[in-house]
């Protein structure tokens, strides 16, 4: 079967797989999605049996049909190889009595490198085969994480540029010492004077600027983007969804064909649409629990079936949640309605902030405070020994809230997004109020001390390494930035 894509807001736009990767986002402003959900074509059964690229593959031939059979295992291999720090890719880690899918074994210590270890791979692929000859730039606005995945993957990638966006107070300082310290002589990294909303409803303006795009073209230049409103960015996430749920066979904490509760912290939707994409496919999944932090714009959309930004903008412990405009939800409304619908309401959104739309029952709100987010650290720490980073942590509390409001017994997976090194300063302070006041980078020896771990390699003695990237640039002067940096 062969599966095209379209925009949320039109249907007239039909593309390949390839072609949807290297444009990233439609022409009218719309994301794409398939025009159809494939099925597993696979027993259910088979999947504790493979490893995690044969999953891989099985999954992503479904969705990204006009690869070919060699182009895909090709992507696959190159991507999910010793990068990694561990054979199993995504491992499956029982902490008391909680199931964390642990998200953050490459090269950045976060879940973007489960997508952004193969999307450059995915997108040479599609440029070779559409007969793209321009220098592709990839626009990526970051919360923290997206930004240095999407750097490393295509650092010195022949053929591409890559130019980061980043809130300059609003990520981890570990997060900000891997953007501004990446080599590559086709990376740009520029902090921006605003939140990471500012930032992606820049770049998306952008990828619209048909003036600008035609001025660049003429350069040799066309823009792609590495954020999760690429197709390329959310096929491979939904994989470690079927890897989770055979893991959990396995293991004999679940029986082959039971239900399973995925609970994910999550900010710009992305990672928890994925799951959604792995039930519609076929994955047995009961509840996908929706895990917001303080910033709770869409706990409130699932409880009350209206979206609202029209709310102060929290800077929190868990930064990368720290979003109001969550990109991915028009995917999920566009397959619970039409385009049409999915285009007014986008409207209404960006005309007065607000919209209102009757969610399904497949997602559940919930949400964590500051304070809750390090009670979950330091209870499970005290308890079990196990650290968690205060994503994950969010995720956690919030399912600890959502077990004592509905008793479900549904087993569940907790995906773990971030090792808790890269956030070693606020773990510190949840795990020992006496830790409040240490040095960020210095709490990353502490922390390996307290918990009797080994700090990541991709992060130990950043704090030593130079500076390259010292750009900081008002919110609204993006464009000029890229005009600049594409002479």
């Amino acid at each position: 079967m062969n599966i095209m894509f379209k925009s949320t807001r039109g249907d007239s736009d039909h593309v390949t797989a390839s072609q949807a990767i290297v444009k990233g986002i439609a022409e009218d402003g719309g994301l794409y999605i398939p025009e159809s959900i494939p099925s597993i074509d696979f027993p259910l059964e088979e999947i504790v049996q493979w490893d995690y690229r044969e999953l891989a593959y099985r999954v992503l031939k479904l969705v990204l049909t006009d690869y070919t059979e060699e182009e895909l295992k090709r992507c696959i291999d190159s991507a999910y190889d010793d990068k990694f720090d561990t054979k199993l890719i995504a491992p499956l880690v029982r902490a008391g009595e909680n199931n964390f899918l642990e998200l953050f074994h490459g090269k950045t210590i976060a879940f973007k490198d489960m997508a952004l270890s193969i999307l450059p791979h995915l997108l040479k692929t599609a440029a070779v085969k559409n007969g793209v000859n321009e220098e592709i730039v990839i626009l990526t606005a970051t919360s923290g994480d997206t930004g240095k995945a999407a750097l490393e993957g295509f650092a010195d990638v022949d053929g591409t540029r890559i130019i980061v966006f980043f809130p300059e107070d609003g990520v981890s300082d570990v997060q900000k010492a891997q953007m501004v310290t990446q080599q590559g002589a086709n990376t740009c990294v520029a902090g921006i004077k605003g939140n990471f909303d500012d930032a992606q409803t820049a770049v998306k303006k952008i990828f619209t600027d048909n003036a600008l795009k035609a001025e660049l073209k003429e350069r040799g230049y066309v823009f792609s983007s590495a954020n999760s409103i690429n197709i390329g960015r959310l096929a491979p996430q939904i994989v470690y969804y079927f890897y989770a749920y055979g893991q959990m066979v396995k293991s004999g904490k679940l029986k082959m064909g039971d239900k399973i509760n995925f609970t994910v912290p999550t900010g710009n939707f992305g990672n928890i649409l994925a799951g959604y994409y792995a039930k519609n496919m076929g994955l047995p999944v009961n509840k996908l629990i929706c895990a917001s932090n303080d910033n709770k714009v869409l706990y409130d959309f699932f409880r009350t079936g209206t979206y609202d930004i029209n709310r102060e903008f929290l800077v929190t412990v868990s930064p990368s949640m720290d979003i109001l405009i969550s990109s991915n939800l028009e995917r999920l409304l566009y397959h619970l309605s039409d385009s049409n619908k999915t285009k007014a309401v986008m409207q209404e959104l960006s005309e007065s902030g607000r919209y209102e739309f009757n969610a399904n029952n497949e997602f559940v709100g919930e949400f964590a405070t500051i304070p809750e987010t390090f009670k979950a650290i330091r209870d499970l720490f005290e308890e079990t020994g196990y650290v968690m980073d205060t994503h994950t942590a969010v995720a956690k509390a919030a399912y600890d809230k959502y077990i004592e409001e509905t008793k479900d017994n549904t087993p569940n997976v907790i995906v773990s997004t971030a090792s808790p090194y890269k956030f070693a300063k606020d773990v510190l302070k949840a795990i020992d109020s006496n830790y409040d006041n240490v040095d960020p980078f210095e709490a990353l020896e502490i922390l390996s001390r307290v918990s009797g771990t080994d700090i990541p390699a991709p992060i130990k003695g950043i704090d030593k390494k130079e500076v390259l990237h010292k750009s900081v640039i008002e919110k609204d002067a993006l464009s000029e930035f890229v005009k600049n940096k594409l002479k």
